[in-house]
């Protein structure tokens, strides 16, 4: 076995790996935990007020 064809076999084995990883990302299962980390930006009750004290802050300074 020469140098190519191990490199020709470790292109393979990435390959698999990282079509398994996009296939596991993008599978029906996984759906309910992607909706929840899409909306993680849009839960946070107190983003309003942090930014109101921040403003009220920067005014000050």
């Amino acid at each position: 076995m020469d140098l190519n064809e191990f490199r020709g076999i470790h292109t393979l084995v990435v390959m698999a790996i990282f079509l398994g990883i996009v296939w596991w990302a993008y599978s029906a299962h996984r759906k309910k935990a992607n909706d929840e980390a899409a909306h993680l930006p849009f839960d946070d009750e107190d983003a309003d007020q942090r930014t109101l004290d921040q403003e009220k802050t920067e005014k000050k300074q």
